[in-house]
């Protein structure tokens, strides 16, 4: 349901204009729920729900008289239970039981222990209705056809019912009552109900005006905490902002020293590198260097001409192993040779000698 929106007493106090207006709207044009209260067919409205309110009593009594009839019958089990099981299971087993059950109390006549026993089925709501046949047929044989002379016999069983239940509403509604007189409240309990739901109402009415208060307050609160974050930055900002400043302009002087720091280092290594390498020095470096890609290119190509002799002699060179093995043999042979040649030049020194 929605709520008139409520407004704040300093505002209204701040305002009376505004408090008129708001009062006149809250009491005389508007209803709780915010709807008008001068709808043209507010009549029409009004009748409707009188005749939906009546209704609601018949259909209450009803319910009420049928639950009643349906727990006059004792049982371990609820009555709508009870009259579905019975009307499920075969007739001569649940009337044989329920019977053997009612028998049981010597204050029920067999004809009231009949009736007790065929009413709760036909009065559930939950059972599916009954032929028109089957119904004839019942209200035409004992014990409904004799339901107007067991009435009187009924009618005190259902007040039983019913005042049990009052006695144990009026003890919900007066729990600090002594229990020998709640009796006398069940005339009053209608009244207690309607009180209590006004109350109810009214309570559900001030537990919304109070949220919306404590949001409203909730986000004055919110607000004012804002502000002052706001001005403690500020103050923070005016106490300690000067020595923020000189350290940013102190890191910044720190820096700058740095960079020029740095080509100074820069600027001496380029002096020390022109002191090192004088134009003459760096002449003869030049022409070593080219010396010595000349004396690299000489070399490779010596070794270029090599390879190729040797590959001459099959060294080095596929399909030359014959070749190769020759020029070994021949070497050795020419060592050996050159070896006898050397004894042989020894042997004629020493025959010189002697």
């Amino acid at each position: 349901m929605a709520m008139f929106p409520p407004v704040e007493d300093f505002v209204l106090q701040n305002n009376p204009d505004f408090a008129k207006l708001y009062t006149k709207l809250t009491n005389l044009v508007l209803n709780p729920d915010g709807s008008t209260k001068e709808d043209p067919r507010a009549k029409e409205r009004a009748a409707v729900r009188e005749e939906l309110n009546r209704r609601r009593l018949v259909c209450a009594k009803q319910h009420l008289l049928t639950r009643a009839i349906s727990s006059a019958t004792p049982s371990s089990t609820p009555p709508a239970t009870r009259a579905s099981s019975r009307l499920r299971a075969p007739q001569n087993q649940q009337f044989t039981e329920s019977r053997s059950q009612l028998q049981q109390q010597p204050s029920f006549p067999e004809p009231l222990l009949d009736l007790l026993l065929i009413l709760p089925p036909l009065l559930d709501a939950n059972n599916p209705p009954l032929p028109q046949d089957t119904l004839q047929l019942l209200f035409a044989h004992p014990p409904l056809s004799d339901l107007e002379t067991l009435l009187p016999a009924l009618a005190p069983v259902i007040a039983s019912n019913l005042r049990t239940w009052a006695l144990g509403l009026a003890r919900i509604a007066h729990p600090s009552t002594n229990p020998s007189f709640l009796h006398r409240h069940i005339a009053s309990l209608p009244a207690t109900l309607t009180s209590w739901r006004s109350d109810l109402t009214a309570a559900e009415a001030d537990l919304s005006t109070h949220r919306l208060r404590s949001l409203a307050a909730l986000t004055t609160l919110l607000q004012s905490a804002s502000n002052a974050l706001s001005l403690l930055v500020r103050a923070l900002e005016v106490k300690h902002g000067v020595v923020a400043r000189s350290l940013e302009l102190r890191a910044a002087d720190v820096a700058l020293q740095a960079r020029r720091h740095d080509a100074d280092a820069a600027i001496a290594a380029a002096s020390v590198r022109r002191a090192v390498y004088t134009p003459e020095a760096i002449a003869a470096l030049k022409n070593y260097g080219a010396h010595l890609r000349d004396a690299r290119m000489r070399g490779e190509e010596r070794i270029r001409g090599l390879q190729a002799e040797l590959g001459e002699y099959g060294v080095g060179v596929d399909g030359g192993e014959t070749k190769e093995r020759k020029m070994r043999e021949m070497s050795r042979v020419y060592r050996d040779m050159a070896r006898q040649m050397d004894e042989v030049k020894r042997d004629l020194d020493r025959l010189n000698q002697g």
